[in-house]
């Protein structure tokens, strides 16, 4: 698309824990990309910015990174409320565009952002890291190696434990989008199909269960297949660990305990490129895989694949270039958002909803 360019400016709005730690680090890790100018409202950001990133500009409004002709990729790392109207207007303004997840807060809004982009020409993705995270991958490269046999029961789950509300946090407010089956669920959703494919219907159950919760803060939902039951679960009052994922086939099972340890990483300010045993799992949390296998009983430890949220960046890239398809389609996050908003009207309605002719990209 632009094969001529050597270095793309990126104009990053939001410099919370999205843009510092999700954003940020990938992006000035990776040689083809400069971080040009940031959002950082607040001292405290304009601080970490300023020793982080000397070189990047600091500003005040997101319209000075939109309005800005230098700019040539905005991310919008934002609250989820704003992801909308902001990725509308970087479009508009003729720039490509990355959205954090989840895409949007509406199916509506998302297939207006793909319309819009389709018209300018423009790339734009959604930033569903997890696809990079080192348990997924080892989870995606079990069930291809099919010595699980059929899945027909496949469990995932974000479990953590904070029995208190964050003060002024709008994931925890009354808002669109807000609650973690939105933050949360969305990368279960995403990794699901990824995995599986295009779900028939879904069943969902969403509480809220600490004291004085405005949003969600225990989710499941139950995705299904004509030969396989897919169950997401995320919840906030989970002390003792659980499994990330659990897999059943019809030779045996897959049990996958721990996290991908890159967010760990990044959140005491490592960077990618100055770690050589970036996203390697510690052994303690390998998966087991317990299967028959030539009617033999095997017990085996499956070493992690190593997770490499730089990916995504390296991908965007590519793209640009011509030499990639994009890994992230805006059609396949649209359709993350269409199950969200499915499995609300399935709890409100306490019904098992069709999916049927409701997604697009799978």
């Amino acid at each position: 698309m632009e094969s001529m360019q050597t270095k793309y400016k990126i104009g990053l709005i939001g410099f919370s824990i999205g843009g510092q730690v999700f954003h940020a680090p990938f992006i000035v890790g990776n040689p083809s990309l400069e971080l040009y100018k940031v959002t950082a409202r607040k001292p405290e950001q304009q601080q970490v910015l300023a020793n982080k990133y000397p070189a990047a500009l600091a500003v005040q409004t997101p319209d000075k990174i939109i309005d800005d002709p230098l700019v040539d990729i905005v991310v919008v790392a934002t609250s989820n409320d704003v992801h909308f109207s902001l990725a509308k207007r970087a479009l508009e303004a003729g720039k490509h565009v990355v959205v954090e997840k989840p895409f949007t807060n509406t199916t509506a809004e998302a297939d207006e952002l793909i319309a819009l982009a389709k018209r300018k020409g423009r790339i734009l993705t959604v930033h569903h890291n997890a696809r990079f995270h080192s348990d997924f991958k080892t989870v995606k490269k079990i069930i291809e190696s099919k010595r699980l046999g059929p899945v027909v029961n496949y469990q995932a789950r974000f479990d953590r434990f904070r029995n208190f509300l964050r003060a002024g946090a709008w994931r925890e407010q009354d808002l669109p989008g807000s609650g973690i089956h939105y933050d949360l669920g969305a990368h279960l959703i995403d990794q699901a199909l990824q995995l599986f494919g295009k779900p028939d219907a879904v069943f969902a159950d969403l509480r809220k269960q600490r004291e004085h919760a405005k949003a969600v803060d225990d989710f499941e939902f139950i995705l299904s297949y004509p030969t396989r039951k897919i169950s997401l679960f995320g919840q906030m009052l989970a002390k003792e660990p659980t499994p990330r994922f659990a897999l059943y086939g019809l030779n045996g099972s897959f049990v996958k305990p721990g996290v991908d340890p890159q967010e760990a990483l990044l959140r005491h300010g490592a960077l990618p490129h100055e770690d050589l045993n970036w996203g390697k799992e510690p052994e303690h949390i390998y998966g087991i895989l317990n299967i028959v296998e030539n009617r033999q009983d095997i017990r085996e430890t499956i070493p992690s694949e190593i997770g490499s949220g730089q990916d995504f960046y390296r991908n965007l890239v590519g793209v640009l270039r011509g030499e990639s398809a994009l890994i992230v389609t805006p059609e396949q996050a649209r359709d993350v958002i269409r199950i969200l908003e499915t499995a609300e009207q399935s709890w409100r309605e306490q019904r098992v909803i069709s999916l049927k002719d409701q997604l697009i990209a799978y």
